[in-house]
């Protein structure tokens, strides 16, 4: 039996919540929240802000890498994925430190412009993909985050960012969330 057709339409409608809710957030944030301790991480608001939009910047290079690594065979995706999980340490370091760092420069004032010009580029991506390709998939590194799964579509890699964005955003420490 073939895979249903991916709805293009509720992909996109998703990077679109999250990209209207982020602005509602920005906008709520007050003074003395930016720096404040996010909740069940080491990052502040300001950070975890960021590092919410990092999502979305990663599944930009996550689709170059499904399609090249789609192709090869089964076995080195596997291999590829296993060496991956293997550098989950450092992984989990840059990935901490590279958001206290990125969110330096794009902070309050810059970090909503930055989401708005990668959704926009990811809602392009969308409607240019073709059908069949929504079914092309890779293995992923499953320790690096709980939303890898061991095999990911280039669909689902179009759903992860909101997963993610929908993860931390439950971490912020937001008067306006209480």
């Amino acid at each position: 039996m073939a895979d249903p057709p991916v709805e293009r339409a509720a992909l996109a409608a998703e990077l679109e919540r999250a990209r209207a809710d982020f602005h509602r957030l920005l906008a709520s944030v007050r003074a003395d929240e930016w720096n404040a301790p996010s909740s069940g991480t080491r990052w502040t608001n300001e950070q975890l802000l960021f590092h919410m939009v990092f999502g979305y910047m990663i599944v930009q290079r996550l689709l170059i890498l499904v399609r090249v690594i789609a192709r090869l065979p089964d076995r080195m995706g596997r291999g590829f994925a296993r060496i991956l999980d293997a550098a989950t340490r450092p992984f989990h370091l840059i990935n901490y430190y590279g958001s206290c760092l990125a969110a330096l420069f794009y902070n309050r004032r810059r970090m909503g412009a930055k989401l708005d010009r990668v959704i926009g580029a990811l809602q392009r991506s969308l409607q240019r993909e073709r059908d069949s390709d929504f079914a092309r998939g890779m293995h992923y590194p499953i320790r690096w985050d709980p939303y890898f799964r061991d095999y990911m579509t280039l669909a689902d890699i179009y759903r992860y960012p909101g997963q993610h964005y929908d993860h931390h955003r439950r971490q912020l420490t937001l008067a306006t969330l209480t």
